[in-house]
């Protein structure tokens, strides 16, 4: 009970607006999501209302808890502060006692502690009140489905055992096809038994009267619960003296399970027993984690902090559900039986909190974020578990899912479902850049199978006769489009040529001979039919039955830039031939597609010569990251180019624009989305998503640092380029297979020099890229001449000298 809370390690804090901003608490089985004024109001769109409060995966816990002082609930926080794996609110003081709040979630527990700390300047007895209420609930389904969550959520009960607060709710819900469950929530108090308890409907804390939102229908600003509420209540009382000037901190414990009540007692014993414990654990695991990929941007300090706080939003959207039955839903219309079951899914969640499961997209983009923060394990065990859910939803056809709610749930993405099919082609890409990055050939060979199924459904059974291109839905969920998708086309491109490297590790001649056969003949027919010269872009969609180029402006533009191609063990940055990739990216970095915050998901008219007058000028951050790799794929990394959307990111993550400080958000503020914090609790975009570190960890290590692993084939390539108007970046640290790597990249007038601490074997070609045209002059290792390489490529003219790995390398090249 008397102990101090983390104190450790960067912290970013706000005081403005705090009952408007949202704020998250996660750990890998449990969150909690309120406002940063310390209250929970209701929020979320998929089941209106719901989606905050305190969860454990599948389920939802409680609607909140809340905290008196004698009789007196505290009141709302004048300062919020993020730090590394928790959160903290100060609290005013109230009858006397200051008020400290933590709150943060143990990793492998299904439980969220909440900390207060108390202090007084003379000697007080007091009580403390603690209401909780809850709502056991699934994750599925939602208040737009069939069946909805009138008709699935049951009523909840409360107990007061003489310790603990305990919610159950048990029973079937009448909707076919649903399976009894039995689901219990326990809160309770570290060391203390309090002098009372009781239970009802009520026990809101300082959110009672409840304000109600609707279940559909015109909504509210902000409310308190729900029409999908079926919740019970109840309160502790503590008897308790403070010491003058002597802190105490007091932990509540909410845990629970969707294994029963002696299960969620299991969890509260385990997590309950000691949580300071359990929170310096989470926040040395949180430094560690920060210890991984250390980098060093003079003259970027902000990008430079945005890549240490990505890496802590990756580790708080990594998420495990157990016990999972999958059934495809087909976009929520039915409820079938169980197609399968899975003992466990492990994987990085989209985005807190309508969002906090497993979509392809985002594991796919993330993927490359996870890599560059050296969190190899995550990258794995969600491609692992997207391939064996699909497997299941999808009768294995090779066709990925898009969307897998936590309890096994498949909203869309099934074979008789037109998208997202950019996911299936992105998927054997993911596989191989795991593989590049860890050398973990045991992983390719458990992926491989799934690998060729996916590209095999990509040409075997989409693309028509017409044309080469495979039909189906892309990213963009959009009406208008042509058949054929601009980022299926590149990415199954991408796709084959990945498959096609890992099948040659393998000695798979036949496959490798069908993926480059294929990726060759839409290589060789790309150009021609998907770009617009007139505009210039690349054309959105084809439309049959002659192939129509269709212009409405959408980020998938980009793509054509940002993917990266392997072909025979030397990595292509992007697909666009040079000339055209130019005068397309400086078209959209023209107002009609990018804004303060980053690039638009649909452009608007005005700065071509196209036609179509709809726009949709929000900038998401996957979009703006996307943008961010295209830049640096084409060698343009400075202030107006790569730097200008790595700070737009940075900007969201690190300021006080968005939410949660340090959380990389949704959406940034644009002409067609305004600030979350200006919208209603129920139809706000994510507070924290995933997607967006890619467009910060990627830029900075694998472009500006120049670190590009193929370790499948023994191999690390390290040529930084130094963006304009800078001297030197650095990174330490750098997770390649099982060593580490430290760089740095000087460029002095006409000198480049990379210094390279390897610990791990490999062969390494160490070098620098140099703007396309230079002439190299000389090339020293080590201070010796040596003899060298030059590549060039369209991020510029590569200089390597190849040597061996497990030393120091130091490449200096001179050049005019």
């Amino acid at each position: 009970m008397r102990s101090s809370t983390a104190s450790q390690g960067p912290t970013l804090s706000v005081s403005s607006n705090l009952a408007n901003r949202r704020y998250v608490a996660a750990g890998d089985r449990a969150y909690d999501l309120g406002s940063e004024d310390g209250r929970f109001p209701a929020m979320g769109f998929h089941t209106r209302g719901e989606m905050g409060g305190i969860w454990t995966p599948p389920i939802k816990l409680l609607d909140g808890i809340w905290f008196g002082i004698n009789g007196q609930w505290i009141g709302s926080a004048t300062s919020f502060t993020s730090g590394f794996g928790y959160v903290q609110m100060a609290l005013p003081s109230t009858n006397g006692v200051q008020v400290t709040r933590t709150d943060f979630a143990p990793d492998g527990r299904r439980a969220v502690e909440f900390g207060l700390t108390l202090t007084s300047s003379s000697p007080m007895p007091f009580t403390l009140n603690v209401d909780a209420h809850s709502e056991l609930m699934s994750a599925y389904p939602w208040g737009f489905t069939t069946p909805n969550q009138t008709q699935f959520n049951l009523p909840d009960t409360a107990a007061f055992n003489g310790k603990q607060l305990v919610f159950q709710e048990n029973g079937t819900p009448p909707v076919a096809n649903a399976l009894p469950h039995s689901w219990a929530a326990v809160v309770g108090a570290t060391g203390l038994t309090p002098a009372s308890g009781k239970t009802g409907s009520a026990f809101r804390g300082p959110q009672d009267p409840p304000v109600i939102c609707p279940a559909s229908g015109p909504d509210l600003f902000r409310c308190d619960d729900t029409g999908f509420g079926k919740g019970a209540g109840g309160e502790l009382t503590y008897n308790l003296k403070l010491h003058a000037k002597t802190s105490m901190t007091v932990w509540f414990t909410v845990a629970g399970s969707d294994q029963g009540l002696s299960a969620a007692q299991a969890e509260y014993q385990a997590a309950s027993a000691n949580p300071a414990s359990e929170l310096q654990a989470k926040v040395a695991a949180r430094l560690t984690l920060d210890s991984q990929t250390q980098v060093s941007l003079p003259a970027d300090p902000a990008l430079a902090a945005a890549v240490s706080w990505s890496k802590q939003n990756l580790a708080d959207l990594t998420q495990q559900a157990d016990n999972v039955n999958i059934r495809p839903t087909e976009e929520g219309t039915v409820y079938p039986p169980p197609a399968g079951f899975l003992p466990s899914i492990r994987f990085e969640g989209a985005g807190f909190p309508d969002y906090p499961w497993m979509f392809a997209t985002d594991q796919e983009y993330t993927m490359f974020a996870l890599l560059a923060a050296g969190q190899f394990a995550t990258a794995e065990a969600g491609l692992r578990s997207l391939a064996a859910v699909s497997d299941i939803a999808n009768n294995r056809s090779g066709k990925v899912v898009h969307e897998t709610v936590t309890d096994g749930s498949v909203y869309f993405g099934l074979n008789d479902e037109p998208g997202d099919i950019d996911e299936t082609a992105k998927f054997p890409n993911a596989v191989a850049m795991v593989w590049r990055w860890t050398g973990d050939s045991s992983f390719r060979d458990q992926m491989y199978d799934f690998t060729k199924r996916n590209m095999e459904y990509m040409v075997n059974t989409l693309a028509e006769s017409d044309d080469v291109w495979p039909d189906g839905s892309g990213n963009v969920e959009a009406t208008g489009l042509g058949e054929d998708k601009l980022d299926v086309a590149v990415y199954t491109i991408r796709g084959l040529l990945d498959l096609a490297d890992m099948a040659a590790s393998k000695g798979d001649a036949a496959t490798e001979q069908f993926a480059l056969s294929h990726a060759a003949t839409m290589e060789s027919q790309f150009q021609g039919a998907w770009w617009m010269p007139s505009i210039p872009q690349f054309a959105d969609s084809l439309k049959d039955p002659a192939n129509s180029q269709l212009l409405q402006r959408w980020w998938i533009g980009v793509t054509p830039m940002e993917a990266e191609l392997y072909q025979n063990g030397v990595e292509q940055s992007g697909l666009a031939l040079k000339a055209d990739a130019l005068q397309a990216l400086a078209l959209r970095e023209t107002s009609c597609y990018s804004g303060t915050y980053g690039m638009y998901v649909e452009g608007g008219p005005g700065c071509d010569p196209g036609t179509f007058q709809g726009h949709i000028q929000q900038a998401y951050t996957l979009n703006t990251g996307v943008m961010a790799v295209g830049l640096g794929n084409y060698g343009l990394l400075g202030p107006t180019d790569q730097q200008r959307y790595t700070d737009d990111l940075a900007q969201l993550q690190l300021g006080s624009v968005a939410e949660q400080p340090g959380a990389m958000p949704e959406i940034g503020p644009s002409p067609d989305f305004p600030a979350n914090v200006t919208l209603p609790f129920n139809e706000r975009s994510s507070l924290n998503q995933a997607w967006g570190t890619y467009g910060v960890l990627w830029p900075v290590v694998h472009q500006q640092l120049g670190v590009g692993p193929q370790l499948g084939h023994g191999l690390l390539e390290v040529l930084p380029s130094v963006p304009p108007g800078q001297s030197t970046v650095s990174g330490s640290a750098i997770r390649i297979g099982t060593g580490t790597i430290d760089v740095t990249a000087m460029h002095s007038g006409n000198t480049w020099t990379t210094t390279v601490t390897s610990r791990l074997a490999c062969t390494l070609h160490a070098g620098a890229t140099l703007p396309a045209g230079s002439t190299v002059q000389s090339v020293t290792l080590n201070g010796a001449p040596v003899a060298y390489q030059v590549r060039d490529t369209n991020s510029g003219r590569q200089v390597l000298v190849s040597t061996a790995c497990g030393s120091t390398a130091q490449v200096k090249i001179v050049a005019s």
